[in-house]
């Protein structure tokens, strides 16, 4: 019951014993097609709903059969005055209900391939009959003995009985015998109707499981469970009704209350069981597996779901088994291809699906994919534009056809995205960039702010919608010089998601102020009038500190003369001077050389560091540089990963 399948079976159910109860325990003068209006909700749940009016035919007439029907004077009930008016109101209600399901489907029955439902797709008759009568009988020993129990009985759970000396048509011979025994029961009392709790269980074991027999349509399944909910009702009510009768023939014996209390607490248990089986897909698919190992479609599951957790040995082991069990299971060849990319046997997978089965989507655009990766690109442009024929609406396959047409095709292939899907802020984006490629910006801003739009909708919001978006289109107008509507964006963005915001937006509000003061210094520099000369820009020393003062210079100019007038001196004077003087001269030579390296290295650093005055690029201190931050990048659209079938 925890699948939404189960969950509708069990509405249907719900609304087809109220129907029942309407039609048969009521007497309002609307109680007919109040049963009718139920009974349509419970088909509308569920398509064996429909039989809901066909029990209430079939027990009204019940009802009415009298021993004295053959009466000249009185041949029905005081019931019959309105007996016709009910059976004609319900059978058109019938025919008019299974017209609209009919409408609903297109005016056909669905189709179902060989892999759900192998009886019926047997060509031998006999095979057939044998097999589906051997499924009734299943099914009632289901009800009966619930232990053997799976959630999905497909391809070959339940071997063909292609025999008649097979041992399981002793278990068919059984259940149809005892239906023949229980008809024959109700039938001779048909004139005293004292049995009328096993007519009903009868006919509601019978009548709602006649639409998944298989003997009027056919069925998209060999076993369901969950089909057996309504007939289920009717089984509890033979069963209950059969422990009565015996209770009054044996005077309350022990032995019955103790096998009553056995069946119950057996049920009771078996029930538990099954509930913590259904706790998570992994427990159920383990504890179906070990009921039925030789179903392919379990393995088949089960692979999917190893897969899903990251099991990829463990997944193509139970797609190689599921492939021993049902070689020609084109999903699985196709989900296989996926995880055997590195080992070269993908494309063999690939084309194994595609033989088994032409029409298998999946298999066309992973073909495609692959078939890209080698750069055989017109193989890969063909498998796109089957796989498109197949399944008009795949979006997945336009995006891939969108990397291998030329420039001047994509416009249609963006065209057809926006016609799927116009609410995906993505396909904008894509528009908006083959546009900016192309050169027309205000085409693209436009689309870019399309984009921007459908991401800060309510009904659509993506973050990284928004942070992608707005950045394509702050881009686009940084591009044309338009820096005041780029600040106007980052401003009324960051108003509107400035309450816990992540890192990326964290840094478009940085550069939003960032920008903002550059504007002002920029305002400010053509306010200035031209006369005034532009203040230096700082680097890293403050140019203060570089330059000579005016004082020093002279002082350094008068050492300089000093200096040379001694040198003169010593030239002149020879032997006349005596030691101490010569060391004296020399000691003032070095200090005033070594004044003059001084100035020239601090002339040379202030030229060197200086670049803003001779027109070269600022050099930024070290000590203040801000570390530079990730521009958040936009992932592609079209991702590697293949497509596996669920």
């Amino acid at each position: 019951v925890a699948g939404v399948v189960g969950r509708a079976d069990v509405l249907a159910c719900l609304f087809f014993l109220s129907s029942v109860l309407l039609y048969h325990g009521s007497s309002g003068r609307h109680r007919v097609w109040s049963s009718v209006a139920l009974a349509a909700l419970s088909m509308l749940a569920k398509e064996t709903g429909l039989t809901a009016l066909l029990f209430n035919v079939a027990f009204d007439l019940y009802r009415c059969w009298t021993s004295n029907r053959f009466s000249p004077s009185i041949k029905w009930r005081w019931r019959t005055d309105s007996f016709y008016g009910r059976v004609i109101r319900a059978l058109a209600a019938l025919i008019l209900l299974a017209g609209v399901r009919l409408a609903l489907l297109q005016g056909s029955l669905p189709a179902f391939s060989p892999q759900d439902n192998p009886p019926a797709f047997h060509p031998s008759f006999s095979v057939r009959l044998m097999t589906f009568c051997y499924l009734a009988a299943f099914n009632w020993w289901l009800l009966l003995c619930p232990w053997t129990l799976s959630h999905d009985w497909q391809m070959g759970s339940v071997p063909l009985i292609t025999s008649g000396w097979d041992p399981r048509n002793l278990l068919t011979c059984a259940a149809f015998i005892a239906l023949l025994a229980l008809s024959y029961r109700c039938l001779v009392d048909l004139e005293l109707q004292r049995h009328a709790p096993a007519v009903v269980g009868l006919m509601m074991l019978v009548i709602p499981y006649l639409p998944a027999s298989n003997l009027l349509v056919t069925v998209g399944f060999v076993v369901a469970e969950r089909v057996l909910y309504i007939p289920s009702v009717g089984s509890v009510i033979i069963t209950v009704y059969g422990v009565q009768m015996m209770w009054r023939r044996s005077s309350g014996s022990r032995l019955l209350i103790l096998g009553v209390a056995v069946l119950v607490a057996g049920e009771v248990a078996r029930t538990h069981l099954r509930n913590r089986d259904w706790r998570t897909r992994e427990t159920l698919l383990r504890a179906d597996l070990s009921v039925l190992p030789h179903n392919a479609k379990l393995h088949y599951n089960f692979a999917n779901f190893l897969k899903d957790i990251e099991q990829q040995e463990n997944a193509i082991k139970h797609y190689k088994e599921a492939l021993k069990l049902w070689p020609s299971y084109a999903s699985a060849h196709n989900n296989l291809g996926t995880l055997v990319l590195a080992s070269g046997r993908a494309e063999h997978h690939f084309l194994q699906a595609l033989k088994y089965n032409r029409d298998h989507v999946n298999a066309h655009y992973n073909l495609a994919k692959l078939y890209r990766k080698k750069n055989r690109i017109s193989e890969s442009l063909k498998m796109l534009e089957r796989c498109i024929s197949l399944e008009p609406r795949f979006v997945q396959a336009y995006l891939e056809l969108l990397l291998l047409k030329p420039e001047d095709e994509k416009r249609g292939v963006l065209d057809k995205l926006l016609e799927l899907e116009p609410r995906n802020w993505e396909h904008y984006l894509l528009y908006g960039n083959w546009y900016k490629d192309r050169g027309l910006q205000p085409l693209a801003l436009e689309y870019y702010t399309r984009a921007m739009r459908l991401s800060f909708s309510a009904a659509h919001s993506s973050a990284r919608g928004e942070v992608v978006s707005l950045r394509a289109a702050c881009l686009v107008l940084r591009s044309v010089g338009q820096y005041s509507r780029v600040l106007q964006l980052l401003v009324r963005w960051h108003g509107v998601r400035g309450d816990g915001q992540p890192a990326s937006r964290r840094l478009l509000a940085a550069r939003a102020w960032r920008l903002r003061s550059e504007l002002a210094e920029r305002a400010a520099l053509y306010a200035r009038p031209r006369h005034q000369p532009s203040p230096i820009t700082s680097t890293c020393l403050h140019h203060s500190q570089l330059e000579v003062s005016a004082h020093y210079t002279n002082k350094l100019k008068q050492n300089q003369v000093d200096s040379r007038i001694l040198g003169q001196n010593t030239l002149h004077s020879g032997t006349s001077a005596n030691g101490a003087g010569t060391n004296v001269d020399k000691n003032n030579c070095q200090k005033a050389e070594y004044r003059k390296k001084s100035v020239s290295l601090s002339s040379h650093y202030k030229l060197t560091h200086n670049k803003s005055e001779t027109g070269q690029r600022q050099k930024s201190c070290p000590l203040h540089k801000k570390k530079k931050m990730k521009d958040p990048e936009f992932t592609p659209f079209v991702s590697d990963h293949l497509i596996k079938t669920y």
